[in-house]
């Protein structure tokens, strides 16, 4: 099993990134796939989840400015992440999981990436 992020960087407030994550050794199409962040000093937190029928979860304060999307042909999931603000800057990272919990904050996944960093800055 392994997933694989890609596409952090580095972006001014205000602008966008899409960050990529793509699984394989498993049957991607049958697992809820989930992206968490860790900021520097703090504790990895989830931010969003998209289960295998494409219901997608954010936590509050990505609402409204991340989008999670997955290509199950190309065994990808996507987060699509505008209106950045310095706070948004952690390493990224996705993980697979049965399913996405009705408490965003919590998780359950059993494998993850190596992680993508993002840095906003000022």
């Amino acid at each position: 099993v392994q997933l694989v992020e890609s596409g952090g960087g580095l972006v001014q407030t205000g602008g966008s990134l899409g960050p990529s994550c793509e699984g394989s050794g498993f049957p991607f199409d049958v697992y809820a796939i989930g992206w968490l962040r860790q900021a520097p000093g703090k504790e990895r937190e989830s931010d969003s989840c998209i289960s295998v029928k494409e219901v997608r979860k954010y936590v509050e304060s990505v609402k409204g400015r991340f989008t999670i999307s997955r290509d199950n042909a190309k065994n990808t999931v996507y987060l699509q992440m505008n209106s950045l603000k310095p706070e948004d800057t952690a390493v990224y990272y996705c993980a697979r999981g049965l399913f996405c919990r009705s408490d965003i904050e919590a998780y359950d996944y059993d494998y993850w990436g190596q992680g993508t960093q993002v840095t906003v800055s000022e």
